[in-house]
């Protein structure tokens, strides 16, 4: 195994003092180095990873140095334009390294929705004629530094896919996840989902986002007897709310449940004064605003540090609030479901944190789409 200060002490010798990327599960140990051992000016969780290439080639376009960007494999589909008509040696030939975890790496078993972004992952950065080496936890270092003199060399975008557990763990904590604790008197994201789903009306047509919220609603569904009806977006992190908009528009009639997350909210948010501008009315955007991508480690998002009702407002939303307890979510619940004019938007303040014992959805996303569509008939 890699221990991460060995990884980024190389990249210092190389030039590379500048971070920035969407977190990662497999990358969690090198994302918590980085965290702790570099400053806040040069260590940026950005939106989303489109976003990290067009940083990393600002930061070269002010420096002339290069920048690493970190991200799961799940979401190199974000960087495709930034790369090819932004980083391309044929546009303006920007010099980075690209840091992929590599989910679902053929020959390993993972969720679905990882499968076929494992099986492609090095075929798509053949196309995008991007030049990689894989680490696995018997890797040395040795390619590196050769990979790294092909991007200054070339002045082109190069990549590394890191194979599960090759870094070794951080003596400590992230700042983030520690600032993120102490928050006692909130309640956990599934106590708020519980109470959510208690004050929806039945009828009411769900879409959840990716990671542990969906993972979390069916568990409460199943404890509860029910099929789970609800639309669980494993994948396409950030797009929930625009899932929800295009079953809001073609179900009018019908109750429509967004139940978001903060870091998929910043990934996607303007989603937001699209679903404002064309007045989704039947839409109830619900965001569970836990300060931090929990599902791959607790690294923080600036979700705490925005004013989101005044964000939603400001992009058409009828009404916003935000509330923490069990009461006035259920009081938000019954006033924005009854109200004939939306969208409406209700941030929920929980903390972090879930059940060792937490399961995953046992149906597949095809049956789970039915089961959806079969509700949205009814």
């Amino acid at each position: 195994m890699i221990a991460p200060s060995e990884f980024c002490d190389l990249l210092q010798e190389q030039g590379i003092d500048f971070y920035c990327g969407v977190p990662d599960s497999l990358l969690k140990n090198l994302c918590e180095h980085i965290d702790q051992n570099t400053s806040a000016s040069n260590h940026i969780i950005t939106a989303n990873e489109g976003n990290s290439i067009a940083m990393a080639s600002g930061y070269h376009l002010s420096t002339g140095k290069a920048a690493m960007v970190y991200m799961q494999n799940s979401g190199m589909g974000n960087t495709v334009n930034p790369l090819t008509s932004l980083a391309d040696p044929e546009v303006y030939s920007i010099p980075m390294l690209m840091v992929i975890g590599w989910r679902a790496e053929p020959g390993v078993k993972d969720e679905p929705q990882h499968v076929k972004q494992g099986a492609i992952s090095t075929q798509l950065l053949d196309v995008l004629d991007i030049p990689y080496v894989v680490l696995d936890k018997t890797s040395p270092l040795d390619e590196l530094p050769e990979l790294l003199a092909k991007m200054y060399a070339e002045n082109r975008p190069v990549a590394v896919l890191v194979k599960k557990s090759v870094f070794t763990k951080s003596a400590a904590k992230t700042a983030s996840t520690e600032a993120s604790l102490g928050q006692d008197e909130l309640m956990l994201r599934e106590q708020a989902l519980s109470t959510v789903l208690t004050a929806l009306p039945k009828e009411a047509l769900v879409i959840s986002t990716t990671g542990k919220t969906s993972r979390e609603l069916f568990e409460l569904r199943k404890a509860q007897g029910d099929v789970c009806a609800d639309f669980l977006t494993v994948g396409a992190m950030g797009h929930a709310s625009s899932i929800a908009m295009g079953a809001a528009l073609g179900s009018p009639d019908r109750q429509v449940v967004v139940i978001d997350g903060d870091g998929a909210l910043l990934m996607h948010m303007g989603a937001m004064p699209i679903i404002g501008a064309h007045k989704v009315k039947n839409l109830l955007h619900i965001l569970l605003n836990n300060g931090c991508h929990e599902s791959v480690g607790g690294q923080a998002t600036v979700a705490n540090t925005l004013d989101i009702p005044s964000i939603a407002s400001s992009c058409a939303y009828v009404h916003s609030a935000k509330v923490s307890k069990s009461e006035d979510i259920q009081a938000s619940i019954a006033q924005f479901v009854g109200v004939k004019s939306g969208p409406n938007l209700l941030e929920i303040s929980v903390k972090p944190g879930s059940r060792d014992d937490l399961g995953r959805p046992t149906e597949t996303p095809v049956a789970n789409k039915m089961a959806f569509m079969a509700k949205a008939k009814q």
